[in-house]
């Protein structure tokens, strides 16, 4: 139904969309002061999503930001994590709250890193703050987990995105059978994700790692999901692993069915099987 005109407002102009910004430093230099003002403007999109009755849980936002090389070094030198001096990738996993169930998803992504090459250095226990969610994101809050791989020394940074592509494909395909909560938000040697069910104010409450002065940036993509055909999911939060984008994709099921009847088509240099 058209919306009707009232005074000098002018229906023509209002759109229910997603809410999402960029923030870069042209000179790549990191600093927390960009990471800090990616979460202000962030929390200035808070009303293009939708509030739960509990005040708290919303539609799910996040930052995906290029990797914070130092402060991912320093704590996984608390943790005892060896990443040496080239280069590593690191992932934010959601996992099962059950441990036997999360225990096989971490074996199985192990493997599937194993057979391509990488080596798993070590696993962190993503801080976070409960007191931050709305009762809703609290009761179907996923384990969320660090992950940190290395490669070969002489690989270039291609073959290790590639690898580490093919590798979490593969793991997700074994472990959706046994763990409806495992989620990759990124798995990448370039860029890291943090994202939730959480109101953009409290993002950074609810990650005490991105208060943490130590934790630089040179780039910083910011998302508010405006969920309107699917009920909001901590794996459906925005940014995804490589982008954001604005309004939902509502024939998602049709152009995945009309691709995987293509499939066989499909051909591509760097991933000949």
């Amino acid at each position: 139904m058209a919306m009707t005109q009232q005074g000098l407002y002018r229906p023509e102009f209002e759109r229910d969309n997603c809410g999402f910004g960029l923030i870069a430093q042209i000179d790549d230099q990191p600093s927390h002061w960009l990471v800090q003002t990616a979460i202000s403007a962030l929390a200035r999109l808070t009303h293009r999503g939708a509030v739960a009755a509990d005040g708290k849980s919303g539609d799910g936002c996040g930052l995906l930001m290029k990797k914070p090389d130092a402060f991912l070094r320093a704590v996984a030198d608390e943790q005892g994590i060896r990443l040496g001096q080239g280069d590593y990738a690191v992932g934010n996993i959601f996992l099962s709250q059950d441990e036997a169930i999360a225990e096989q998803s971490r074996s199985r992504l192990a493997e599937a890193l194993e057979a391509r090459g990488l080596t798993l250095a070590g696993w962190r226990e993503v801080p976070v703050d409960d007191a931050a969610l709305g009762d809703q994101a609290r009761r179907t809050k996923p384990r969320i987990e660090q992950v940190f791989v290395t490669a070969p020394d002489d690989w270039h940074i291609f073959q290790f995105e590639l690898a580490l592509f093919r590798a979490r494909r593969a793991a997700e395909k074994r472990i959706a059978e046994i763990d409806p909560d495992f989620y990759v938000t990124t798995l990448s040697c370039r860029i890291l994700l943090y994202k939730g069910l959480v109101m953009p104010e409290f993002l950074s409450a609810f990650y005490p790692d991105l208060a943490d002065a130590q934790l630089e940036s040179s780039m910083c993509v910011f998302h508010q999901r405006f969920s309107t055909n699917t009920l909001p999911q901590w794996r459906l939060c925005h940014p995804f692993r490589y982008l954001a984008h604005n309004g939902e994709i509502n024939t998602i099921s049709g152009n995945r069915k009309w691709a995987q009847a293509r499939a066989k088509k499909f051909q591509c240099e760097a991933l000949p099987d």
